[in-house]
Parts: C-alpha cells; structure tokens; sequence
C-alpha cells in the first residue's frame, strides 16, 4: 500500500523531534507493507491510530493509508 499525507499530517510531523518523526514514519511504512504494528481502530470511526511513545498518528485505510493527523497524544483526538 501506498501512504499519503494530508497538509495536516505533514504540519504535525515538521513539529517532531527528528528521531520521533524518523521511527514514527517507519512504524507507518511498516503498517503499510505488512498490515501489523500498535494500530487500533478508533471507536465510533473509521479512523485508525498508531502509536510511537507520546506521539499519535490518525489515519484511514482504503487503497492506500492516508494520514490524516500527527501531533502528541494531549492533542491529537480534540
């Protein structure tokens, strides 16, 4: 599958630390190939999310994963 990034998704990994931003981007390429990691769906939506310690990645899965958001777990889901 391919990954995508909404402007917003790419806003929130620009505020990253760089190591953060390099392991997260793995942990979703990974998903993408294999379909396994730290993913949960999110209930009451078709959104999922992966998580790398305190950061969150919002995304949805059809022909591709599409990220929808990035940002800290304080803020992601508001």
């Amino acid at each position: 599958m391919q990954i995508a990034y909404t402007n917003v998704a790419r806003k929130g990994l620009k505020q990253m630390p760089a190591k953060d931003r390099a392991a997260l981007i793995a942990k979703l390429e990974a998903y993408a190939a294999t379909g396994e990691g730290d993913v949960k769906r999110l209930v009451g939506s078709e959104y999922f999310r992966l998580r790398h310690r305190d950061w969150r990645a919002i995304f949805e899965v059809e022909d591709g994963v599409l990220v929808i958001r990035v940002a800290h777990r304080r803020e992601v889901y508001k």
